[in-house]
């Protein structure tokens, strides 16, 4: 799985050996191994930790090349950042190759993602604890006893470039145009749709319009079906069994391990918080949903090999579990 969770937010995620004095261009394109070759986290020091290598018959998504008349081609030979590695050019075939001009064009480029970042809402825990919770009409509803919500909602699903860190995004594309059917069907897991569809609207022109593969309905439902499943899950229902009161970390990844049968799968689930109060789950996800519609059909064993890290990561082994209602 290239990068997963870039959004897992650059300031946490660890630095690699770099050429900066190389000018580096963001493309799109794939990279098809024709004989072995060494795979270098830096080619102008030749450093290989891990003596990782190319294989013929590999074939890899372009990254980064070092040049527009390249002669190194960057990859992601593994399942992580550390993984992205440089190739040299005659060692395969490129096709396909986009060069984008500047950092900022390419981040901002539809279907030049290389993962997803699925951001899921315990929207108790944000109505009462995020800054900017008291100011949205579903928070004031549930705060006023006239909306309650005891499941996780949809913040937002997010297709991810690694190589722009957290800023791939606002691409162009087309206004969001839901069927009125798709809204009914958003509402219950997404609850601002209840009074307004500006939140949508956020998420569609800033993340949604940077794929090109699925149009806003399907998107959305896409979204919220993954949600769905979560919620649904060992994982899931743990936390919200215990609104009110406070999870432990170490259950929460034994619930994981239930859920997907391996240790590994914690690696993709990032719990958000502010203070001690649980507010977000973010899970990362490859570029490719394979035509499934859960979390455990679209992972697989599909997992990081090592956990990312976030400044606004829940730092203690007992989480708390805001309940719906909130004390008013």
């Amino acid at each position: 799985m290239a990068r997963l969770a870039s959004l897992f937010l650059a300031s946490a995620l660890p630095l690699l050996t770099f050429d900066p004095a190389l000018a580096v261009d963001a493309s799109a394109g794939t990279f098809s191994i024709t004989q072995r070759c060494e795979a270098f986290q830096s080619f102008k020091n030749q450093t290989n930790p891990g003596g990782l290598s190319v294989q013929p018959g590999q074939t890899f998504a372009i990254a980064e090349v070092n040049r527009e008349q390249y002669q190194w081609v960057r990859v992601n030979v593994g399942s992580g950042r550390k993984d992205l590695r440089w190739v040299a050019a005659h060692c395969g075939q490129v096709e396909g190759l986009q060069i984008a001009r500047s950092g900022t064009q390419a981040c901002r480029l539809p279907d030049q993602y290389d993962s997803h970042v699925l951001a899921i809402t315990w929207q108790p825990g944000f109505c009462e604890h995020d800054r900017s919770g008291p100011g949205k009409p579903e928070c004031q509803a549930m705060r006023a006893g006239e909306l309650q919500v005891d499941h996780f909602t949809l913040h937002g699903l997010w297709p991810n470039k690694q190589a722009c860190g957290i800023d791939y995004g606002s691409c162009a594309g087309p206004a969001l145009d839901l069927d009125q059917a798709t809204v009914d069907y958003i509402k219950p897991w997404m609850p601002n749709f209840h009074y307004d569809t500006r939140f949508g609207n956020h998420e569609w022109k800033k993340h949604g319009v940077c794929q090109t593969a699925m149009d806003d309905d399907q998107y959305f439902r896409l979204a919220v079906d993954l949600v769905k499943s979560f919620n649904d899950s060992s994982a899931g229902a743990y936390i919200r069994e215990n609104a009110g009161g406070s999870v432990s970390r170490e259950q929460f990844q034994a619930k994981l391990m239930d859920d997907y049968g391996n240790k590994a799968a914690a690696n993709n689930f990032l719990l958000i918080c502010t203070g001690d109060y649980l507010k977000e789950v973010r899970v990362a996800l490859p570029r490719d949903f394979k035509g499934e519609r859960s979390l455990k059909g679209v992972l697989g064993q599909d997992f990081l090999t090592e956990r990312r890290s976030d400044r606004s990561e829940c730092r203690g082994e007992r989480i708390r579990i805001e309940a719906s209602g909130m004390a008013r």
